[in-house]
Formats: structure tokens, sequence, C-alpha cells
């Protein structure tokens, strides 16, 4: 067993693209992660859901109307759904195609719920919207499962399951019925009522018994904010200061990870930590800060580009020749400097934000995408080490994920993507 153990390879250990400093080790990573003020990211997160503040104000953009880009002021306007999945309704069609579909568009903040998937036991987003449309089962579907014993609920499909802590902006959802006096006030204010101030419906709208949530839709959007630190140095921008300031992990972090260490691991044990070559936890000095303008650098390269993000993934197999495809095509990928402002802190908090738009993302690609481009930024990678980690043959090679706290999903786009309605540009 020590012997199999000793053989163990590890393609983060070893692999040698350019940088001027050391990457950090899985454990620095997670300490550089957690050590940051994430209540305030979600305090933001919370004050934006319940429509008191936005994205648009965050990063100071005051020419976009709500035509533009919906987000601005919280509605999404009727001509959001003048696509072909909205001009074809089923009315006057007998039997199948007599059912009502209707397009739900929810806002929720994600630290108060574990995650979107229904699971028992769980304060689940999806448990609490189907339990909502349970008023609005046909009377037939109503009687099979009270038959079986089974709770009287609506199914919701979405256009992406959202993980424990992500917050959602525009979370698009369908239900379906055959129930001919559904309004949709009725399913807006019976999901409203579930718990206000945490689950918020943005636009309910009857659509074509073709439209999906997930496979109708063209691109999502999501969005990342990282806190900075009171005492890191004001100008992360300056692209000579991870040339300046190296200090020791032990020094500024601390000895051990946080509480949160296991959860931001996305599963990996200790057996997955990094060490040098005499088997001690490295304790060279590694930079403590990166730079914004690398990060986006970092990212740009990743445009246009139609790539297998597998190693970029987690929590499914790295290696297949079945099942889904893991080729992503990233429209837009931009990372800028942003302050948190808050009525007990005049100054506010230093943030940088990240906003990634893709055809399809994996399981928690986006927070390891933005941890590993950190990551690379801090030890001064080339241009195009997001690329290069592509050919990698172990997920070790990337950073773990990035707390969800920071994480979320933007909107659902179901017509093409226009570059003009992104955030960042």
């Amino acid at each position: 067993m020590e012997n199999e153990k000793e053989s163990k390879v590890y393609v983060h250990y070893t692999h040698t693209h350019p940088s001027k400093f050391s990457r950090w080790t899985v454990r620095e990573s997670f300490q550089f992660m957690c050590k940051r003020p994430w209540q305030r990211v979600l305090d933001f997160y919370s004050n934006v859901v319940t429509g008191h503040c936005s994205l648009s104000e965050l990063l100071g953009i005051k020419d976009l109307s709500p035509q533009t880009h919906p987000i601005h002021d919280g509605e999404i306007g009727e001509a959001s759904d003048k696509t072909e999945f909205g001009n074809v309704l089923t009315k006057d069609r007998g039997g199948r195609w007599a059912r009502l579909t209707f397009k739900i568009v929810l806002s929720y903040h994600g630290a108060s719920f574990d995650g979107w998937q229904k699971q028992p036991g769980l304060n689940t987003v999806q448990g609490l919207v189907e339990a909502s449309l349970g008023t609005f089962v046909d009377e037939k579907k109503a009687q099979q499962l009270k038959e079986k014993c089974l709770p009287v609920e609506g199914n919701a499909f979405v256009a992406g399951r959202t993980d424990k802590g992500v917050t959602a902006l525009q979370q698009v959802c369908s239900f379906y019925t055959w129930k001919k006096d559904v309004k949709v006030q009725d399913i807006e204010d019976a999901i409203n009522g579930a718990v206000p101030g945490k689950l918020r419906v943005i636009f309910v709208s009857e659509v074509s018994r073709i439209f999906h949530p997930n496979f109708s839709a063209k691109w999502r959007r999501y969005f990342y904010i990282f806190p900075l630190n009171d005492w890191e140095d004001g100008d992360q921008n300056s692209e000579s200061e991870i040339d300046v300031q190296k200090i020791s992990f032990d020094e500024k972090y601390g000895e051990h990870g946080s509480k949160h260490d296991a959860e931001f691991n996305g599963g990996e044990d200790s057996d997955n930590l990094i060490f040098d070559n005499d088997g001690e936890f490295g304790s060279r000095k590694k930079p403590s800060t990166f730079s914004i303008i690398r990060v986006d650098q970092l990212l740009q390269q990743l445009e246009g580009k139609l790539l297998s993000y597998k190693i970029f993934a987690r929590d499914t197999k790295a290696s297949r020749n079945i099942g889904p495809p893991t080729e992503c095509l990233v429209f837009h990928a931009r990372a800028t400097e942003a302050r948190l402002l808050s009525s007990n802190d005049g100054e506010g908090t230093k943030v940088m934000c990240i906003e990634l738009v893709a055809n399809r993302f994996l399981r928690k690609m986006v927070r390891v995408l933005v941890a590993t481009s950190i990551r690379e930024a801090a030890a001064g990678a080339e241009d195009d080490a997001l690329l290069k980690l592509m050919d990698a043959t172990c997920r070790r090679a990337t950073a773990p994920p990035a707390p969800p706290d920071g994480l979320c999903l933007v909107d659902v786009g179901y017509t093409d993507f226009d570059r003009q309605n992104c955030f960042i540009r």
C-alpha cells in the first residue's frame, strides 16, 4: 500500500508551464480564497435579489437601457418572449397539445438554500417552487399522485442547476399543466409567498409547448465577485505588483485552512495536497496578491474557442468516451475591478468581478476557472496558461473550486448572444 502511494504521480506537482513564481499548492489556494470578507458579497447579492441594487450599479454602468439589458431594472420586457418558442401558442389544439406551458424567471439568494436540485430533507429552490406549483396541477395528475401517496406538486424544469450557495438573478424554469384556468399572476403570487426576501419571481409568461429552459437555451451568463482584503495593496491592477509583494502564507493566512476547506476542495482529501521534495508542506515564499489585468488577459484567451473543459470540471469523470460532451464555446470572458459600497463603510470593499458567457458550463467549471486564473495570474504565468491546462491529464493541474458565495447565475439567453449587452467590455 505504501509503495502504491509513493508511486502516485500528480500532474499538478510536476507541470512546468512557465511562470515567474511558484504556484500555490491546494492548501494555499484554500487559504487565499477563504480568508476574505465573503459576507459583504452575500449581503450585496441579497440586495440584488430583493431589487434594492443591481450589477449595473456595482460596475457603474449608466448608459444601458432596460431594453438593452433586462438586469438593469430587474424587469424582463415582453419582447424577450417573442422568440421561436413564444410565437406558437397551443390554446386551440387538443390532446397532449392542449396543455399550457409557463416560463418562470426566478431570482434567489444562494446562501439561503441548499442548491436548486430537490433533495430529501434539504431546503432547495426546486423543492419550494414545485410545492408552490401544486395548486396548479390538473385533476388527473393530482389523483395519480394521491394514489401513490405522493405530495401534489408540480414539475419544474430548469435551465441549469445551481450548487449550494450560488445565487441566481434570472434563473429560467418551466411548468406545464392541463388545467385551463391558470393565470400567470396566480403562479407569481404562489411562489413569491413561499420565502419572501429570498426567492422572488421576476416574470411569468405562457410559451409554446416546445419551449424547454435547458435545451432551448443558446447561452448562459455567470458573474463572480471576488472580494479583496483591506490589508491587500490598493492597486491590484498594477502589472508590477506581482513582482514586488511576496510573503509566506503561514505569516498572513495562518498555519491551517478555514473550516470551509473541505467544501471548497470539492471532495478532495488531504492526500491531494502538494508537498515538496522532502515530503513536507511547502513553506517557500509565494505571491500573496495577483493582477486583475493579468486575470483578464488569461480569460480573454478563451473567447471564441470550442474547447474541452473536462479538466476544469468536478464531480464528473475526468476522461470519458461516452456521455455528454465536454466541449464548451465561451463567447465572453472578462475581469475588472469594482467596489461594493456599504452604508457601514464609506469606502466600501474593493472586489474583482468576472463575467463568463458560454453556450454551456460543466459542473463547477466556473468556480474552477476563477480559482485557476487567479492562481496563474499570481504566479505570473503566460497569457496562454489556461489553454495549456486543457491538455492536462489530471484535474489536480487546476486549482480547487473557488467559494460558491461569489458566484451568480445572471441570466439565460434564447436568442443569439450580443456582446454589446455585456457588463464588462
